[in-house]
């Protein structure tokens, strides 16, 4: 009889933090003390709190152990497992000042705000056991649908429910169902872009991770609902565990009945495979990944006509993403007045945000729409680490903008995150703190989406190059203000004129940057300085001769002998020799040394 069981986090970050190691270590120690058919140990997906992975919860006391070591396994199993004593130093830390710690995961300030829709079984469930996603209602959805709904009854239900597309630009969902529906073509498709290539985004990975079945049983109501009897998934290649759990939940749906032939006897059928992306972030533009999945270059079409009239294959077809499916079973379920009880008037539900970058709690959230930025950042995230102020936060990845301090308490939304320079994107929410430079930061996500352009339209191609360019050139010290004014509108002219949302959103972290911290570039172009003391080519080093002691170790740890000076003497930097590597200011113990 199993008497306990213990969660330990198998998702992406933990994975590379050796939680697959501490599991075959658990079991073994399990075994050796007599335990094993007591104590059953599952890998689950991601339990969210990414930044004390990897993550291990014991049930049914609940206790949630952060940090956790291989080292730490055989304390676990005989304090806790066979003498029921917690763990107590590997429990969270609320309050570092009072080293506060709290015990269950859902007690801590991380968890109090969110409400998990899109995330209900990562890090509950094991992702490669069916068993155990039918025990928390999978495919009872997708068994009311075909047994009790009609497809337009289905459509309808999304439409009510307010749920639009979580993967950009925010288009309802159910509108989208309902033009495919109303095409007259007997092949019709069901897709889902898996491919996620914004920087530091990994909402979809994780969901695929934890909860794959979620996304196949939305998949097969997408598919009666539009008349479609083939799906496709098309996911990076670079997330070989989503892609191997995926595979896994498929092969498990179709030997249920639960995929293939005559599902719940209904004569609905469905299939669905797997198609993997090279890694190409155009490849997230709905016409680019289609054509991708027929084997073709990933370049995106001019619209329209839109997919749900010629699509893959030149057939019906709709797109949506991992969190958009996510969603849909709980839905059905749940009812559409239930999830549009959430959210705000326009935006309804709740989003899925990595949250990353100058973030004491980094990893995934999932918080009602209209939740502020403060709130996500200083209650959620913990704020920022080692007492820095907050700058500003980028949503929308390449496609998004930089949200300032004046709008810390602007609710987020689609159309708020517009108004205010930015969009919501697929959920990837970077935090800046004062030591970051955003005219670096913009010229970081353009070079990005400079790489990743397809080249087929001229303003993408060679436009955001010549945006690039100018960038290099403000970072460099040798623009004028006049390089500013044209920048700018270079900016507007690639929006207006490029192909597809790749080149028309690739200025917007300029723009948006432009828009709220113009005072930086102006003072890289007027002053040939970097506020942020960033851009090598703007900085240089200085010692303080009244605070050095001549200890010498600047000097000793100066990488091309640019320091010179006797000992207990101040000492000295030529910086025609110096490579502004910043090592001796690192080392010194006394502050003497600045950058300017």
């Amino acid at each position: 009889m199993i008497r306990s069981h213990i969660l330990v986090c198998g998702g992406t970050g933990c994975t590379s933090n050796k939680s697959a190691e501490i599991v075959a270590a658990l079991k073994k120690e399990l075994a050796a003390q007599g335990l094993d058919q007591e104590v059953q140990v599952i890998m689950t997906g991601c339990f969210g709190l990414c930044a004390n992975g990897p993550i291990m919860v014991v049930y049914p006391e609940g206790a949630c152990y952060n940090h956790v070591q291989l080292s730490d396994v055989k304390e676990i199993v005989t304090e806790h497992i066979l003498k029921g004593r917690i763990v107590n130093r590997l429990l969270h830390v609320e309050d570092e000042k009072t080293e506060q710690r709290v015990m269950s995961l859902s007690e801590t300030d991380f968890m109090k705000k969110q409400v998990r829709i899109a995330l209900k079984n990562c890090g509950v469930i094991d992702p490669e056991n069916i068993d155990e996603y039918i025990g928390r209602d999978g495919y009872q959805a997708l068994a009311k649908v075909l047994t009790e709904m009609t497809p337009e009854e289905v459509i309808d239900v999304v439409l009510k429910s307010g749920l639009r597309g979580r993967g950009g630009a925010g288009f309802p969902t159910g509108m989208k169902w309902k033009f495919a529906r109303a095409s007259q073509n007997p092949v019709k498709y069901v897709c889902c872009n898996a491919d996620e290539g914004d920087p530091g985004a990994f909402m979809d990975r994780s969901v695929l991770e934890g909860d794959p079945h979620s996304v196949i049983e939305a998949m097969a109501i997408a598919a009666y609902a539009i008349g479609s009897s083939q799906g496709y998934v098309y996911i990076r290649a670079e997330y070989p565990i989503a892609v191997k759990r995926l595979q896994i939940a498929i092969d498990q749906a179709k030997k249920y009945g639960l995929l293939g032939k005559n599902i719940f006897g209904t004569g609905f059928n469905f299939n669905l495979e797997i198609r993997l992306g090279a890694g190409a972030f155009v490849c997230g533009e709905e016409t680019a990944l289609m054509t991708s999945i027929e084997g073709k270059r990933g370049e995106p079409h001019p619209r329209p006509p839109f997919p749900a009239v010629k699509g893959l294959f030149e057939k019906p077809t709709i797109l949506n993403n991992v969190e958009t499916y996510a969603n849909i079973t709980k839905i059905i379920l749940n009812g559409a007045d239930w999830f549009a009880s959430m959210g705000t008037e326009k935006s309804k539900g709740t989003k899925v945000f990595a949250l990353g970058g100058k973030i004491n709690n980094t990893g995934l959230v999932e918080i009602p729409m209209g939740t502020t930025l403060r709130e996500v950042i200083y209650e959620i995230g913990g704020g920022i680490p080692n007492g820095k102020k907050f700058k500003a936060a980028q949503t929308g990845g390449p496609s998004g903008g930089c949200i300032p301090v004046e709008h810390l308490d602007v609710p987020i939304d689609y159309d708020n995150l517009i108004a205010i320079g930015s969009m919501m994107g697929s959920g990837g929410l970077i935090v800046m703190d004062e030591d970051n430079c955003m005219v670096d930061i913009a010229k970081f996500f353009l070079e990005f989406t400079v790489d990743e352009s397809c080249g087929k339209c001229t303003p993408c191609r060679i436009g955001n190059k010549r945006l690039l360019e100018y960038l290099d050139k403000i970072t460099s010290g040798k623009a004028t203000m006049q390089d500013l004014d044209d920048m700018e509108k270079l900016c507007y002219y690639i929006k207006d004129n490029s192909l597809c949302g790749l080149g028309q959103t690739a200025p917007n972290p300029v723009l948006s940057t432009l828009r709220y911290f113009r005072d930086e570039y102006e003072a890289h172009i007027k002053e040939h300085r970097c506020p942020a003391g960033v851009c090598k080519a703007l900085l240089h080093f200085e010692i303080d001769a009244s605070k050095c002691k001549g200890c010498t170790l600047c000097a000793r740890n100066c990488p091309v002998n640019a320091i010179s000076g006797n000992v207990r003497e101040a000492h000295k930097i030529d910086t025609a020799k110096c490579v502004k590597c910043g090592l001796c200011m690192a080392n010194c113990r006394f502050d003497a040394i600045s950058k300017k």
